[in-house]
């Protein structure tokens, strides 16, 4: 049986909130472990649960981050959703931070992500990284 939508929204909820906290561990809690994960900072896919420990270990200790969910789409033929987001970005420590909107494409297994591909204009962050 196909997920509502407050389902959906509940699951992209407490994803948000792992990365906003920065949790590396909340967030590999909240996908599968042969997952797949791609956004504008990786170079391929990450695979794996092992890989994504790896990867949000790197980008955490790189970025202050904060997500929230502007619009929720759930997908009609699988389990999962386009999640329309915005954030906030800085370096540790303060100073300047720059907005971004974006959409993550998302399927499910259960309750748990499976393959989740970012999409935003990375050349906003270049203020930050210049």
């Amino acid at each position: 049986m196909a997920m509502t939508k407050s389902q959906l929204i509940a699951i992209a909820e407490g994803l948000f909130d792992g990365w906003n906290r920065q949790d590396v561990e909340a967030v590999v809690a909240r996908y599968t472990d042969d997952l797949v994960y791609v956004d504008p900072n990786t170079r391929g896919a990450v695979e794996g649960a092992d890989a994504m420990r790896r990867y949000l270990g790197k980008l955490f200790g790189r970025w202050e981050m904060h997500w929230s969910l502007r619009e929720l789409f759930p997908l009609a033929d699988a389990d999962g959703a386009a999640a329309l987001w915005h954030a906030s970005f800085r370096k540790p420590g303060g100073g300047q931070a720059v907005e971004a909107d974006g959409m993550d494409l998302v399927l499910l297994d259960g309750d748990r992500v499976k393959r989740n591909e970012v999409y935003f204009d990375r050349a906003v962050l270049a203020p930050l990284v210049g």
